[in-house]
């Protein structure tokens, strides 16, 4: 299979000065496109996004894949849908400027051939390159040859709420959604009314628009709240005898066996046999890893802070401090610490040859194994610590720590050995009879004051120094323009998902971040 290279024209013509002379003071990034497309997808990232590309026989050609990616930048930019993006080809001279099509009346591609081209983008992974290839732009000072960039960085990493795309139920409201789409897909199969398969299979309360309006309860009453979940419990059981007696060969099939797969998590979560009424009850306590929508199976109820709740997920961005250019990203669910995205970024840091040599971190990552990871790499850590806190009584700051002896002495001057990843308890008899011993412990003679040491306890020991002191202060600061970066991509995401899933909403933080590289290029070119 053929694939036609995408190779705009260089020299400006009038028209496209004219164009870029409208672009100074507003929308500058379709300026700096058009200047410098050859530069972000010069010859080898273009030879890379044609590997994407198999020989697969007779079918439809591509069309150019890196005029498709210059597309999904625009589309970002201008933040509109696939449908828009295809019009605005066609009436949108800075958009035809760029994608080097001035003079066309058709659009440059189909609805179709851009979502299918931003599949396969994610597939092969290709949106990483993309943003590794305009934060290697915004890096450049001097003419841009990625070769040359220096491979030791200052970064900072930090995240952010975003709100999934799905609806967000509860339990009632998600078995009904759930049991929905599955009685929608078996009158599709079987060529039958809606509310024919609701009465054949014996789940009646779908018939009507809301599953809580069928149920019809006082919803502030425990008793009838439970009766209206043991009801809708007893239907959807009878709905599945009734697919395992009719459709038992369709219901291993997609997209049955998908539908009827979300419905049984959904049940086994949230609902528990009553020892009472043996019936069904609403589980006590939550389920971990609960899952809050039926649209967007991997959405989940997290918290930023403890006053503050995300439905959806984080976005954490790594952020070179010296260029202020987005070199890695990741997305996860709402309820994964953010140290668990600390991995996933550092391999896509390794992946272009990068080092570390400050990491500038939001306390959430320090409890990741990666920190010890670039600790061993020789990277420095830079984090405000934790604040010690003990009511009135002495901290562990009051405590002389010796790292090097492995040693801890109390304020009385009580020594004892120490242990990484341990707790250090002083002798209970000395602690007794001690002076200060209502300065430092509530306990009797029985125990003795505990401290606990930590497995990291050099590193926060060095932490906790340095915040102490103006300079160790201000180098904590440094770490700002992170906060800036997703500040900026908050604006340009917005606080709501695009997609649904991990996957397609870490492709659109990529995007955004691409973007915000491309501009950070734009302000230094201007």
């Amino acid at each position: 299979m053929a694939i036609e290279r995408w190779m705009p024209a260089e020299k400006i013509t009038r028209q496209e000065k004219y164009i870029l002379k409208r672009c100074r003071t507003k929308r500058k990034l379709f300026s700096f496109l058009r200047e410098h497309r050859h530069e972000i997808f010069d010859e080898d990232f273009l030879r890379e996004m044609e590997a994407m590309y198999r020989d697969t026989g007779a079918g439809k050609e591509p069309v150019c894949p890196g005029l498709m990616a210059m597309a999904l930048i625009l589309q970002g930019y201008h933040k509109v849908s696939d449908a828009e993006a295809v019009e605005l080809t066609v009436v949108d001279l800075r958009w035809q400027m760029v994608l080097d099509r001035l003079g066309e009346t058709e659009p440059a591609f189909s609805q179709g051939a851009l979502f299918y081209f931003r599949e396969r983008l994610i597939e092969h992974d290709m949106d990483r390159r993309l943003l590794e290839r305009a934060a290697a732009i915004a890096r450049s000072t001097k003419g841009f040859d990625y070769k040359k960039l220096p491979k030791t960085l200052r970064i900072a990493v930090d995240s952010s709420p975003l709100e999934g795309a799905g609806r967000v139920e509860d339990t009632i409201n998600l078995i009904g959604h759930a049991a929905r789409n599955v009685v929608r897909c078996i009158a599709e199969l079987l060529d039958w009314e809606f509310e024919k398969v609701c009465r054949e299979s014996g789940i009646s309360l779908l018939t009507a628009k809301s599953i809580k309006k069928a149920l019809d309860r006082d919803w502030s009453d425990p008793k009838q709240k439970a009766e209206a979940v043991d009801v809708l419990a007893r239907q959807v059981l009878s709905l599945e005898r009734w697919i395992d007696k009719h459709l038992d060969e369709q219901a291993g099939r997609p997209p049955l066996d998908r539908l009827l797969s979300t419905i049984h998590e959904v049940m086994e979560q949230d609902l528990e046999p009553d020892p009472e009424g043996g019936g069904s009850r609403i589980a006590k306590g939550v389920a971990k890893d609960r899952r809050i929508s039926i649209e967007d199976g991997e959405m989940r109820h997290g918290r930023k802070s403890k006053s503050k709740r995300i439905d959806g997920y984080k976005r954490h961005v790594a952020t070179d401090l010296d260029s202020q250019a987005i070199v890695a990203c990741s997305v996860t669910p709402a309820n994964v610490p953010e140290h668990e995205a600390l991995p996933e970024i550092k391999a896509d840091l390794e992946r272009q040859d990068l080092h570390c040599g400050e990491a500038h971190f939001d306390r959430g990552y320090m409890g990741s194994p990666t920190v010890a990871e670039l600790v061993a790499e020789g990277t420095e850590i830079l984090c405000k610590p934790w604040k010690v806190r003990n009511g009135d009584l002495f901290t562990k700051e009051d405590f002389h720590l010796d790292l090097r002896s492995k040693t801890i002495t109390c304020p009385a001057g009580h020594t004892e050995s120490i242990e990484f990843g341990r707790t250090v308890e002083f002798d209970p008899w000395n602690c007794f009879l001690c002076p200060l011993h209502d300065q430092c412990t509530t306990t009797d003679y029985e125990s003795g004051r505990t401290v606990s040491i930590a497995e990291d306890e050099r590193l926060q020991k060095r932490l906790r120094d340095m915040s102490k002191t103006k300079r160790g202060r201000q180098r904590f600061r440094e770490r700002v323009p992170v906060e800036h970066r997703l500040a900026h991509i908050g604006q340009r995401q917005g606080r709501k998902a695009r997609y649904f899933g991990t996957r397609k909403n870490l492709y659109d933080l990529r995007r955004a971040a691409a973007i915000q590289n491309l501009e950070t290029a734009q302000r230094k070119a201007a």
